[in-house]
């Protein structure tokens, strides 16, 4: 199969984990919405569950296709979360935050009694890094607060490249929470745990795309099938 067939096969064999009357966290990013697809055909063949949707973009797909949809006020406690992940390791530690949904997407994950990860193969990587890792910071003093990253980065033996991301056309990006992200091209985290632990320590640093001890299965579409990774 190839990439994008990998993604979809992961996306429909997530619905064998979604029951009837589940609250849902919803992902963001091109495989999430895969998912979003799928279950809104499922919707339409009488499923009934309800989303919570990570960024306004998976919102937008979400109730085009008819999927129920409410918010963390007044839905608090999820049942399962399905998000994609821009790379993960043997250990379910994740990179998000591509998309640039990282902190709505860690907060609606850690809102869930699960989360499953749907990706395409090309996701699972023996060590962390070569997907530049996102961190949302606020904007005030975001210059200070970028050189601190570099900092605690290079006591991780973490080098590279740290940018504030923009668009196609150089416009600065802002999160759907008014942010900046800095993607971090370090090419190799040989410390993601004590990484995370520190950068978020940092005033100014809102939230890392590094999710640690948050996943619990992934579901990889591969050449011959949807191989599935529990964690632990």
């Amino acid at each position: 199969m190839t990439p994008v067939e990998q993604k979809k096969a992961a996306a429909v064999r997530a619905l064998d984990f979604v029951e009837d009357g589940m609250k849902l966290g919803i992902g963001t990013g091109s495989t999430a919405e895969e998912f979003v697809r799928v279950l809104a055909e499922r919707v339409r063949q009488g499923l009934s569950v309800i989303g919570v949707p990570t960024s306004e973009r998976t919102a937008k797909l979400a109730r085009e296709l008819g999927v129920p949809l409410t918010n963390l006020d007044d839905t608090p406690h999820l049942d399962l979360t399905i998000d994609g992940a821009d790379e993960f390791d043997g250990a379910l530690r994740l990179i998000k935050g591509g998309g640039g949904a990282l902190l709505r997407e860690k907060i609606v994950a850690t809102a869930s009694d699960r989360m499953i990860v749907i990706a395409d193969a090309s996701k699972r990587v023996a060590t962390l890094g070569a997907f530049p890792l996102p961190i949302e910071v606020i904007p005030f003093g975001a210059v200070a607060t970028s050189r601190r990253i570099a900092e605690i980065a290079s006591a991780h033996d973490c080098h590279g490249r740290i940018v504030r991301r923009t668009d196609s056309y150089g416009v600065p990006f802002f999160t759907d929470s008014n942010n900046f992200i800095f993607d971090c091209a370090f090419g190799s985290i040989p410390d993601p745990d004590g990484l995370a632990r520190e950068l978020n320590l940092i005033p100014g640093v809102v939230e890392t795309g590094l999710f640690i001890g948050i996943a619990t299965a992934a579901l990889v579409g591969t050449a011959s099938g949807v191989d599935m990774i529990e964690a632990g």
